[in-house]
């Protein structure tokens, strides 16, 4: 069977529920297709900086996210050899695009807060996308369940493993040699942590933990595993010994949050990201189509800003695209032929703002994790006397961004 969509976004995650909502609030249809029967809810949490808090504002929910979720107030770095503190900064400041904002986000009420504010029947659920055809001034969405969708404008939020980046042309993710687990320590009873992200370095690890809110703590553990070390990554219990193995010489407290970590709550992943110039000479859109999140700009997590930039795409994309729709909206009897080219400037013009930011937050988080994990003598010594503030400034300034408004 064949239906006709104007707007069609693949992938239910971070961005394509953004550009979703960004579209409603500008009175805007558009159809979410997802693969899963239900939200991707895994990952729980990300930090989310002053950037991504401007975006949640422009779609509407800031504000509530905000009331249940602690706002940090700086960054404590140490050492996991000698335990030594290694710098420390405030986030009790004022950027460019006024006061900093840092908080850890749980995902789940994330993506539960952006679907809420959609209509019902925004998200279809159990819909992966096969194959792409071409159909004149359409796109031809090939479904596994036999169904066909036609489109006027197709847009790939699908992640590392796009469909949608794959007809771009643009080449699977490179591994970067490096596998990351997260996990979230829930308590019965308020947790007597401070509102810090705290980070700890040494002999190749970056851990790091924070509270969500006071019963919730968040933290991640990177580091480059040796094949049998690989194994672990389906073994809850191992993984958890492996982790704590790790650690090496950080306080007891923190210990303490991956021990009271249910094994339910552990997730490994290998790291991959695209060489930051693929996105110069990559096709971020082409004609009706483009691309969003990690299906645009997969990169490591040492940033802090995979996540917080899928919110920006999806603002900046609902703008471009709803400037464009309501070009064609206010021409009657537009040709096709016209149509087409609108949104395609549209989509251009998302793609010229997201290039540049995204080639810089790929280069930067691939950078700053080779200097946080680290593990000869001179570098780690370069980045416990020297480089540990300067990798904390990187974290904020990158964060000092204005996505702006959707109307």
């Amino acid at each position: 069977m064949e239906v006709t969509e104007d707007v069609i976004i693949v992938g239910a995650g971070i961005a394509g529920l953004t550009t979703s909502l960004g579209h409603y609030r500008q009175g805007i249809r558009s159809l979410v297709l997802e693969s899963s029967d239900s939200l991707r809810i895994t990952g729980f949490a990300l930090l989310t900086w002053t950037n991504p808090w401007k975006a949640l504002d422009a779609v509407g929910i800031g504000d509530s996210l905000r009331q249940r979720h602690e706002l940090l107030r700086g960054n404590v770095t140490s050492s996991t050899i000698s335990r030594l503190q290694t710098s420390k900064m405030s986030f009790v400041a004022k950027g460019k695009h006024g006061e900093h904002e840092v908080r850890c986000l749980r995902r789940k009420l994330l993506l539960e807060a952006l679907a809420n504010e959609l209509p019902n029947g925004t998200i279809r659920y159990s819909s992966k996308v096969v194959s792409i055809e071409e159909s004149g001034y359409f796109k031809l969405i090939h479904l596994a369940d036999g169904n066909i969708i036609k489109t006027k404008v197709l847009i790939g939020c699908d992640g590392v493993n796009s469909v949608v980046a794959k007809w771009l042309g643009f080449k699977k993710p490179a591994f970067t040699g490096r596998s990351g687990f997260r996990g979230c320590a829930n308590f019965n009873t308020k947790h007597d942590f401070e509102p810090m992200l705290m980070q700890f370095f040494g002999h190749g690890v970056r851990f790091g933990a924070m509270p969500c809110d006071d019963k919730c703590i968040y933290w991640f553990f990177t580091r480059r595993p040796s094949n049998q070390e690989k194994e672990l990554e389906d073994k809850p219990e191992l993984m958890r010994q492996y982790v704590m193995s790790k650690l090496g010489n950080i306080p007891e407290q923190v210990r303490a949050v991956i021990e009271n970590t249910e094994l339910d709550a552990f997730l490994s992943s290998p790291l991959r990201y695209w060489h930051p110039w693929e996105l110069l000479w990559g096709n971020i859109s082409k004609g009706n189509v483009c691309v969003a999140g990690d299906a645009l700009h997969p990169m490591t997590p040492d940033l802090g800003q995979g996540g917080c930039s899928a919110l920006e795409d999806g603002v900046v994309l609902a703008g471009c695209l709803g400037e464009a729709l309501s070009e064609i909206k206010q021409k009657s009897g537009i040709e096709p032929e016209e149509e087409y080219k609108e949104i395609e400037m549209g989509l251009k013009k998302y793609a010229n703002e997201r290039r540049w930011r995204s080639f810089d937050l790929i280069a930067i988080a691939y950078f700053v994790g080779f200097i946080q994990e680290g593990n000869g003598k001179i570098i780690s010594f370069l980045r416990d006397k020297f480089f540990a503030p300067v990798l904390a400034d990187l974290q904020l300034k990158r964060a000092d961004f204005d996505c702006g408004k959707i109307i």
